[in-house]
Formats: structure tokens, C-alpha cells, sequence
């Protein structure tokens, strides 16, 4: 597994993070899940340049899954299994949910098990029409980790989460669209300059605004940011924004 198989460019002020498994329709394998992690951690963390990230997978599939021609190495033992759902999966996941810029999903393809976790954690997903969702483990004898379980079924609703988990299902984009998990579904041509101009126009607003309203949208509960809900109030953000409005000409982020 090369290093690019996570990978990270850029588009002015736009992270492009691109799952790349050739062969195995993205699939995370256990290094991916590990370069995901860093990326989220080190390289986007540490860059104020960038204001939104587009998570996207390479050649017109999203992701599958997980890699499973690596399981019979490790899922047979409680201590290894835990390890990698744990320390490898969910710490991963948790990177993206912690990241304070919005992530944007650009979802062609495939977008089963591993994927759908990975677009539970952005904010707003944008398919293709041809887009199929799912989770179908149960075939292959094992559940959803806790924790991505509940991840899964607070993005897609319950009665679908249900469905996949216990009766393997699979979705269309127009039956994620239906249950709130999907912004748009477009033709499968369009998908991706939509998505990378929905990213733009993210870009180009506050982006102090934008980790504020991240922050109140995750949290637990709101009184707990009330102590510090109104510091932007002398930001220069928050100053340009008004005048531009009064002004009547775009504002300057």
C-alpha cells in the first residue's frame, strides 16, 4: 500500500482527500485507514490556509468497504479485532469528526460499510445518481462496531440503518436523498464539478463562522458553548461581513 493511497492535493483554499484502492473499488485497508487518520491530524490540522474539505474516491467508486483480503490476518482474535476497530477505524473516524473545517463527500459508485462511515463524518454529501449504499456485513457473518453503528445510524436515519444492518440492504442515491443523508443526488457527469464548486462557494465564506456553526452543530448540548458563543463579536470577520452586506458588494473572507 503506497502513501498516495490516501491522498492529499489542493485546490486554492479546498483539501481534495481521495481514497485510492485500484482494483478493490477503494477499500480501506488497514494502512489507509492509518494515512487517513494522519492526514486529518497533521497536514489538514496544521494548515490555516484551508477553509473546507472534499473527500472523494478515485476512479468513480467511492469506497466498498473494507479491504477484506486482509481480515483472515487479524478478525479472529478478540485483542487484534478490538485493535483495529479501536485504535485504526474509529481513530481515523474521529479525526474527521474533530476536523474544524466543513467536509464536503463527493459520493460516486459504491458507498458501502467503511464508506458510508466515512460519509456519515462529513457534513454535507452530495451523489451521483448511480450511487448504491449499504452496510451488508451480515453476509460475512460479523456486526458494525458500536461505535460506527451509532455514527451509521444518526447520519442515515434508523429505520435505513436498521435495514442494512440486519437484512443487509442496499440503497439507491434517491432513497438516501428521501431519508435527509444526501444534499443532492446529480447525474453521474455532473457530480464532480458540483461538488468541488459547492466546496468553493464554502471556501469562499467566514471561515471563523464556519468552525463556530461546526461546533454548535456537534455539540451535546449548546448550553455548554454559551460561555463563549459570542466572541466573534468585534472579529474582523464579523465586521466585513456586515459591511459588505450595507455596502452592497460581495464580502472579503
Amino acid at each position: 500500500m503506497t502513501p498516495d493511497a490516501v491522498r492529499l492535493e489542493r485546490e486554492g483554499a479546498i483539501a481534495l482527500v481521495t481514497l485510492s484502492n485500484p482494483g478493490r473499488l477503494n477499500a480501506m485497508s488497514r494502512a489507509m485507514w492509518r494515512l487517513l487518520r494522519a492526514l486529518f491530524e497533521t497536514q489538514i490540522a496544521s494548515d490555516p490556509a484551508l477553509r473546507c474539505v472534499l473527500v472523494r474516491g478515485e476512479g468513480g467508486q467511492f469506497c466498498a468497504g473494507g479491504d477484506i483480503s486482509e481480515y483472515p490476518g487479524f478478525r479472529f482474535g478478540e485483542a487484534s479485532l478490538r485493535e483495529f476497530h479501536e485504535n485504526e477505524v474509529w481513530a481515523a473516524l474521529a479525526a474527521m469528526r474533530a476536523c474544524e473545517l466543513p467536509l464536503v463527500a463527493q459520493i460516486e459508485g459504491a458507498c458501502m460499510g467503511a464508506g458510508l462511515e466515512i460519509a456519515s463524518c462529513c457534513d454535507i454529501r452530495l451523489a451521483g445518481e448511480s450511487a448504491k449504499f449499504g452496510a451488508p456485513i451480515a453476509k460475512l457473518g460479523f456486526p458494525m462496531a458500536p461505535r460506527e453503528a451509532d455514527l451509521v445510524r444518526g447520519a442515515v436515519g434508523d429505520v435505513l440503518a436498521r435495514d442494512m444492518l440486519l437484512a443487509a440492504g442496499v440503497h439507491g442515491a434517491r432513497r438516501l436523498y428521501d431519508a435527509g443523508f444526501l444534499l443532492q443526488v446529480l447525474p453521474d457527469a455532473e457530480l464532480a464539478p458540483k461538488a468541488l464548486a459547492h466546496a468553493q462557494r464554502i471556501a469562499a465564506l467566514a471561515p471563523e463562522a464556519a468552525r463556530a456553526n461546526k461546533r454548535t452543530l456537534a455539540a451535546v448540548s449548546v448550553e455548554s458553548l454559551l460561555a463563549t458563543a459570542y466572541d466573534y463579536a468585534d472579529s474582523s470577520e464579523h465586521r466585513e461581513g456586515i459591511a459588505a452586506f450595507l455596502a452592497k458588494r460581495p464580502p472579503v473572507f
